[in-house]
């Protein structure tokens, strides 16, 4: 399936039916009065979040989604049926903005939420309201309300808990598929990955956290140059970024540091909250450097970033170093979601319920056995 995450669609929930003028028409009834009832209500639009959905491509070729109308009313007392609703189902993390002001409407975070993204419109009164003690033959009637109409932008921003970051051919398809359940393509060239690939990793019983990996980055990606500033967004929802960097590039002539600090400048240009998260240094390829180099390297690479944040060395093709990695990822993962769950409300002290000093403290003793009731015979018959 394709991957899109970003669509332009049109919707309008229906309009209101119209009220009736009517009047009653019966055999020796003269004056029967009004009986022209209300037009119904149009369908209004809804948007929920569905968590076996990954992609806006339903939305792509689809860009005009209409609630049908509400019925008219009619004599006799009726009132118009409602116009039927319409459910647009979306992936979890979609924002739905205005297209044309660009202002931010609703947002999709939690499975299951229902939203009303496009009211219908109210149904209009028929002269049965109309009818007063003044106004026995009211011949007014009001028409049906239109129903919300507007164009609105879908963008998807994924919800994960730890983003890749890093250059293409940098190994971050590798160490998804090592640590997780995704399978990404994988080959020995640059730019891979097209389209941003997720995946659970398992670190125990009820015990995981969700992965995400964008395509690499280039420099001069803040100002469009390659594919990775197309999906910097879904980055900005995660609660930790892992830089990787390849200890061992195929050119000899490439400075895996230089790569390091573009990577992290385009990312100051695009987004400063997204330059402010929290984020490790994860070594890449540690296989293919020699034993006794390893150790140089590293500090060598270390000194040239400026580097005081943690560092992690890993080889994501046999695994090394991945499992102490994932630990130490879910701990400050499940962290950070114990600091942003709200605090609870302290007790009113007031209805602390105090116990009594002065009842005699017994100790609990068993309710004694219930006998059975004797069932007495009944004397003979003589």
């Amino acid at each position: 399936m394709k991957f899109v995450d970003e669509a332009f669609i049109d919707i309008a929930a229906g309009d209101g039916g119209n009220g009736c003028a009517s009047f009653r028409h019966e055999k020796y009834k003269e004056f029967g009065g009004p009986d022209g009832g209300d037009g119904g209500r149009g369908g209004h639009v809804w948007a929920i979040a569905d968590t076996n959905l990954n992609t806006l491509v339903d939305y792509r070729y689809t860009r005009r989604f209409e609630a049908k109308r509400g019925q008219h009313g009619m004599g006799s007392d009726m009132f118009g049926a409602a116009g039927d609703d319409i459910t647009l189902k979306m992936p979890v993390g979609t924002i739905i903005t205005d297209a044309e002001t660009g202002e931010t409407l609703f947002e999709l975070l939690v499975p299951g939420e229902k939203i009303l993204i496009a009211k219908g419109g109210e149904g209009g009164y028929g002269n049965l309201r109309f009818k007063s003690s003044i106004n026995r033959a009211p011949r007014q009637k009001t028409l049906g309300h239109p129903g919300d109409r507007r164009s609105v932008k879908l963008e998807l921003k994924v919800l994960a808990d730890v983003g890749l970051l890093g250059m293409p051919n940098a190994g971050k398809s590798t160490f998804i598929a090592a640590v997780s359940n995704a399978r990404p393509k994988i080959a020995d060239y640059p730019f891979t990955t097209l389209h941003p690939n997720l995946g659970v990793v398992r670190v125990g019983p009820e015990q995981s956290f969700v992965v995400a990996d964008v395509p690499g980055l280039i420099e001069g990606a803040a100002e469009g140059a390659g594919l990775g500033h197309q999906f910097l967004r879904h980055l900005q929802r995660t609660r930790l970024l892992l830089h990787v960097i390849d200890m061992a590039p195929f050119d000899d002539e490439v400075d895996p540091v230089a790569q390091a600090k573009a990577i992290v400048g385009e990312l100051k240009k695009y987004d400063a909250e997204l330059y402010a998260k929290p984020r490790w240094l994860v070594l890449n390829k540690l296989d293919m450097v020699p034993a006794d180099e390893r150790e140089a390297r590293v500090k060598d690479m270390v000194k040239r970033l400026r580097w005081k944040g943690p560092v992690h060395q890993i080889s994501a093709l046999t695994r090394e170093g991945c499992e102490q990695l994932i630990r130490e990822i879910y701990q400050h993962v499940h962290q950070v979601q114990v600091e942003e769950l709200p605090p609870e409300p302290e007790q009113d002290p007031r209805f602390i319920e105090l116990p009594d000093e002065d009842a005699p403290q017994t100790e609990s003793q068993p309710a004694p056995a219930r006998r059975r009731p004797v069932r007495r015979k009944k004397p003979a018959a003589e």
